[in-house]
This record gives C-alpha cells, sequence and structure tokens, in this order.
C-alpha cells in the first residue's frame, strides 16, 4: 500500500522520522488485501502474519446483517470506513482533530473485511491510550474501548444497524 497520507517528509531530519516509518510499515502490514478490497476470504499470505494484527473470523460478521463502527466524542460521531482511517490535526486525515497536542498522524484505526479492528500508534509524540493504558503497538478494538489522545477522549463503537432484506429472505 502506498498511501500518501503516510508520507513522512514533515520528519526529515527528526529522530521521529525513524519511529514513523516503523509505524507505517506496521499499520501497512495490517491491511491486507482481503481488508483493503473488502473481499471476504482471507489470503494465503496473511495467514503468516501477527496475530494481533491479522483478521480472524468474526462470529459478528455473519450474512446479512450489516454494523456499522465508527468514533464518538462529546460532540462528533466519527463513521469509520473498511480498511485504513487516519486520526490526527493535518486535513488529509479520515478524522481531524484540531488540536496542537495531537501529532498530524497521531494514530489509525484499520477496520477489517471481518469488522475486527485494531488501533495503531503512528509514532504520535504524545502517544495513544486505550482502556487507561499507553499502547505499545497494534492493538485490537473492542466496542465500548475508551481512547484518548492527548486530552481528547473517543469511544470506539460497531453496532448491528439492520438486515439486509435480500439475504432474510
Amino acid at each position: 500500500m502506498s498511501d500518501p497520507r503516510f508520507q513522512s517528509v514533515h520528519l526529515e531530519g527528526q529522530p521521529r522520522q525513524a519511529l514513523f516509518r516503523a509505524a507505517r510499515a506496521a499499520v501497512e502490514a495490517a491491511c491486507g488485501q482481503p481488508t483493503l478490497a473488502g473481499e471476504v476470504a482471507p489470503r494465503a499470505a496473511e495467514s503468516s502474519a501477527d496475530p494481533h494484527t491479522r483478521s480472524a473470523p468474526s462470529p459478528a460478521a455473519r450474512p446479512g446483517l450489516r454494523f456499522a463502527c465508527y468514533l464518538k466524542d462529546a460532540n462528533n460521531v466519527y463513521p469509520l470506513h473498511l480498511g485504513l482511517n487516519t486520526i490526527g490535526r493535518l486535513p488529509d486525515n479520515d478524522i481531524v482533530i484540531r488540536d496542537e497536542c495531537i501529532s498530524r498522524r497521531h494514530c489509525a484505526v484499520v477496520v477489517h473485511h471481518d469488522l475486527q479492528c485494531e488501533i495503531h500508534d503512528i509514532a504520535s509524540k504524545n502517544g495513544t491510550v486505550l482502556n487507561g493504558q499507553r499502547i505499545p503497538g497494534p492493538t485490537r478494538l473492542r466496542s465500548g474501548d475508551h481512547i484518548v489522545l492527548c486530552n481528547h477522549h473517543l469511544t470506539f463503537h460497531i453496532v448491528e444497524i439492520g438486515v439486509d432484506p435480500a439475504v432474510a429472505v
């Protein structure tokens, strides 16, 4: 994946550039083709992936049911789409939080094709906290998890939004 949002030019010459590039590689590795393309069958190449980031079949991903993933803060609901969702203060992020304490590319939420989700800190200056603990690397998300980015509080949700009438017949 060559996502233009993950260029490290803004960190040129800074010690964090190497950390950012390592974090970028981890996020890219977590986004397999089934996740990015929305396919149902996992690729054979993914079977050797890190179990913390590899998508395992989810009991929630039943045929005919539709789900929505989103982040919510005190004032806003931020829908998440399949694949990579970046969070930070730059305007090209999927979720833009205008706060100087938050890094340009602070973290990313990966929503896999089977609705397994994980959060990655992208070498942010102030870190990403999940349920009171700073995340050391890619971390699985569950509905109701509390995420803190500096002083900004978000809650992660997965909700059922209905039954596909074509499948329900």
